[in-house]
């Protein structure tokens, strides 16, 4: 299967309750798809002003051209005015349109309609009704108009409750600075004498708004070129971070409730066992969706305006749809972009049935305590490292963090935070995030010793179903012996039946499939390109690594898939998983590793039903 194309996931779940549903969205009524239309027609106005704005700018005799009719007794289109703010404003307003953000589609209509009753009224006297291109820009500020007004139903995403705040700070404080330095500039380079200090603010301000012959009537001034352009990017800047400001999209802070943690645990007792990522649901910086019946949620977390979820619906596979209908709509009426991080084929049938598109990330690596055993060739080099590790003294002791004493827990997570790369606690989709915690009482911890007693490295791994584990956090000291991860896997595979487990989900391979099939004999060279280059960066990212120490186990290799909705939207959902998994962190966030519970909600009293 290519990484490189979209992978059609074949149907194995039964078709929805409600088909007529199901038509009404392939085939939407007359109404609703002229109003999609004419939502559609107002993003590709803009687009072409945006580029039409950025020409004139580049070209002298077009900007000249759209300067003469704005001068004149012309006057060009809603946005036309050949400057790099409206450029950029164009620009800004066609992105937040297509995410259907209402605020958006009120300041195009407070801007344009007035704009277009000015032109009619102006169409009423002779000097400007005779000019052709008049009628031709009336026209089409009025069918920008008209297809707002037509598409006003589809504009309903909604902002922040802070952003008219941050707006206005933003603009007072992004004025105050680009206007200092385009008036020290001004002053710098004023080929004339004489020049007030009043004349220079007048005149960068009025070079903000365009390069053109708007600010020539400060006769005082005269500034080469290039100060007027670096003055009008300023200010272009400071107009842009102001819109971002205003139409930006709901942060998402919901965190994981008491009350939804149980709900959560309850669905996992029940339903558990379909997906070894279930459990990682439970990592208290997502927020949790339900279906209108309760019967099964999907956990998701909000990271650069995308909702990001991972791993499949939790509960009844009957109810996922209504899960995933109610995640979608709420990501649309924030302006969010849906994301799907290491789905199972399953969940992939259904999520592609809502509209979204599926691109294979890797393999998950599942041993089957039944079929796993050290003998033959195969298992030599597994075999060898584990009777070398074990000759050196090393010894596993496997509890369940229930049964780990208090003070003895706490040492363990001391040692594994100074046994971490770095300061970030790492993970999002495929780790739980947390150590220690009382309620996570099933999980299980292997502690290696060496020979002198002391800890060495550990193991986490969190409860799949009732008989399964998944591989949760892996922590060694440096300075230990080679092979030491290898023994402890190979311990509890051996082990297993202690703890009544049969079957161990090991780490994610990504890409997966490109390394195996890239070695093989015959393989092409557009496939043996995709190897090198994940080869390439598999030096500074386990990607190769991982690979290759979850193969020698022999597992059964699990697809897992990102689902998204638009292709464009793949190196934004990028850079938010990448945010999510503590690759990229951004300095202002705090860590919600830290954040205090009051109770573990299976130690509360009066639970509630997960499902009404």
């Amino acid at each position: 299967m290519s990484v490189q194309q979209s992978t059609p996931i074949s149907p194995q779940i039964p078709a929805q309750r409600n088909p007529q549903r199901n038509i009404r969205r392939i085939l939407p009524p007359a109404d609703a798809r002229l109003r999609a239309r004419a939502a559609a027609a107002t993003v590709w106005y803009l687009r072409l002003l945006a580029v039409l704005n950025i020409a004139a700018v580049v070209s002298l005799p077009f900007r000249e051209e759209v300067h003469e009719h704005n001068a004149g007794e012309f006057f060009t289109p809603y946005l036309a005015t050949a400057g790099l703010v409206s450029a950029a404003l164009a620009l800004f307003l066609a992105v937040v349109m297509r995410r259907r953000k209402r605020a958006a589609w009120v300041f195009n209509l407070l801007m344009a309609g007035p704009l277009f009753g000015l032109y009619a009224l102006a169409l009423t006297h002779a000097a400007y009704r005779e000019h052709l291109f008049n009628w031709l820009s009336a026209l089409l500020t009025g069918l920008f108009v008209a297809a707002l007004l037509l598409g006003r139903r589809e504009f309903d995403a909604i902002g922040d409750r802070s952003n008219p705040r941050l707006a206005l700070a933003v603009g007072v404080g992004g004025i105050l600075i680009s206007g200092t330095l385009g008036t020290l500039l001004v002053d710098a380079t004023n080929k004339l004498s004489g020049a007030s200090l009043a004349d220079k603010i007048a005149y960068t301000l009025l070079r903000g708004i365009s390069v053109g012959p708007l600010a020539d009537r400060i006769d005082a001034v005269d500034a080469p070129r290039w100060v007027d352009v670096i003055i009008n990017i300023l200010i272009a800047a400071t107009f842009l971070l102001v819109l971002y400001a205003c139409f930006r999209a709901p942060r998402g802070q919901a965190l994981l409730a008491e009350d939804d943690e149980h709900r959560l645990r309850a669905l996992l007792d029940r339903h558990g066992a379909r997906d070894s990522l279930g459990y990682f649901a439970l990592r208290r910086d997502k927020a949790v969706i339900f279906s209108p019946s309760g019967k099964a949620a999907i956990a998701y977390r909000v990271v650069g305006g995308v909702s990001l979820a991972s791993g499949d619906p939790i509960g009844d596979p009957e109810a996922w749809p209504g899960a995933i209908d109610a995640w979608l709509a709420q990501a649309r009426r924030h302006a969010w972009t849906p994301a799907v991080m290491g789905a199972s084929e399953e969940a992939g049938t259904i999520y592609a049935r809502h509209g979204l598109d599926a691109l294979e990330l890797g393999d998950e690596a599942i041993v089957d305590l039944s079929d796993f055993t050290l003998e033959g060739r195969a298992m030599r080099v597994v075999r060898q490292a584990h009777n070398r590790v074990r000759r050196a003294g090393y010894t596993v002791r496997m509890r369940r963090h229930e049964d780990i004493p208090d003070d003895e827990m706490a040492v363990l997570v001391e040692r594994a935070d100074h046994w971490r790369d770095g300061t970030t606690e790492r993970g999002f989709s495929m780790a739980l995030g947390r150590l220690g915690d009382p309620c996570d009482g099933r999980c299980v911890m292997l502690e290696c010793r060496d020979a002198e007693g002391e800890p060495r490295a550990l193991l986490s791994f969190v409860p799949w179903g009732e008989h399964g584990l998944s591989l949760d956090l892996m922590r060694r000291d440096r300075d230990c012996e080679n092979g030491l991860m290898e023994f402890m896997v190979v311990e509890l595979l051996l082990r297993a039946e202690e703890l009544d487990v049969r079957r161990v989900s090991l780490n994610f391979a990504m890409f997966r499939s490109v390394f195996e099939r890239g070695s093989r004999l015959g393989a092409g060279p557009v496939l043996r390109l995709w190897r090198s280059t994940l080869t390439f960066f598999s030096r500074w990212w386990q990607i190769e690594s991982l690979y290759r120490a979850n193969a020698k186990y022999r597992p059964v290799w699990e697809p897992r898939f990102l689902l998204f909705a638009k292709s464009s939207d793949i190196p934004r959902i990028g850079l938010a998983s990448a945010r999510a998994e503590g690759f990229l962190t951004p300095p202002a966030l705090p860590s919600f590793a830290r954040r205090k519970r009051t109770a573990c909600p299976e130690l509360t009293s009066s639970p509630q039903s997960a499902a009404p």
